[in-house]
């Protein structure tokens, strides 16, 4: 982090130094910082891994059987609505984790440093999407273990995993403000919950959209969840990728990467002009 000094009285007072570089530096700088927080506590990544390897488990094992899925297995269907699930849940590691620092008083030392006002809440994101690749890496080891296998080319897999971290990182954004806005880590820990299970099970996940109410198939059509899930399945080449006659699931790549970017746009503002003008 540069530092700009402007003398009054022959003493220095630090200024934030603008520019897209000096921003992509502080960012850097905080994203190291949560970074060397996770590996010091690993008991963030442990306890990270274990809720989707048991969604994994619990619903391959235990729901598997009961739920059929023409054209495959359910848990090759499943395991797209597992990635996206897992990624999804940053929201609540960046809405704990900014409240927590708020609480600290950290976000108000930072406040006071000569550094771009966005790298703060960049670099927390930067840390969470590093920390959901990494998931997202042992999760589809635990996948292929269980049966998951990708039909498709290497390009079209990994172009399914940028695009889960594209969206995880959207909702990263969505934490951040949620974080911003609460006083205590518990309640943006609950705050940053209490939406995302109506958002993932009304969605393409984890049963055919067409087995719901008429009324919930519009919906769950059009939850920009279920596009990225969709987008998955056709980029993996598992079960269900064949899409209803609605505009997101006929072009689901093109949707994911629009919702995607509409909620990553809207919430880094949000963020960052709440930060500027205060929080709290």
């Amino acid at each position: 982090m540069a530092i700009a000094t402007s003398g009054v009285g022959g003493h220095a007072t630090p200024q934030p130094r603008g520019g897209v570089v000096q921003m992509a530096r502080d960012s850097w700088v905080v994203a190291r910082r949560n970074l060397r927080r996770m590996t010091r506590i690993p008991e963030i990544v442990v306890f990270g891994l274990m809720q989707p390897v048991m969604f994994v488990l619990l619903f391959s094992y235990v729901m598997g059987g009961a739920i059929k899925v023409p054209g495959g297995s359910y848990r090759e269907f499943l395991m797209p609505g597992i990635f996206a699930q897992t990624v999804a849940f940053a929201v609540e590691g960046a809405s704990a984790g900014i409240a927590d620092d708020m609480a600290k008083g950290l976000v108000d030392r930072f406040r006071s440093l000569p550094m771009a006002r966005s790298a703060v809440l960049a670099g927390r994101t930067l840390a969470d999407l590093v920390q959901s690749a990494f998931v997202l890496l042992v999760l589809a080891m635990v996948a292929l273990l269980v049966g998951w296998r990708v039909h498709q080319g290497v390009p079209e897999a990994l172009g399914a995993f940028l695009l889960l971290l594209l969206l995880g990182h959207a909702f990263s954004w969505i934490g951040t403000l949620i974080g911003l806005s609460l006083r205590t880590p518990e309640a943006a820990t609950s705050a940053g919950l209490i939406w995302l299970f109506p958002l993932t099970f009304l969605s393409n996940a984890f049963v055919p959209v067409n087995t719901m109410p008429g009324w919930l198939q519009a919906i769950a059509y059009w939850n920009p969840f279920s596009a990225t899930v969709q987008a998955c399945r056709n980029l993996f080449g598992n079960p269900g990728a064949e899409g209803a006659h609605v505009w997101p699931m006929q072009h689901p790549v093109a949707a994911s990467m629009l919702w995607s970017l509409l909620i990553l746009a809207l919430f880094s503002w949000l963020s960052v002009r709440k930060y500027r003008n205060g929080v709290g």
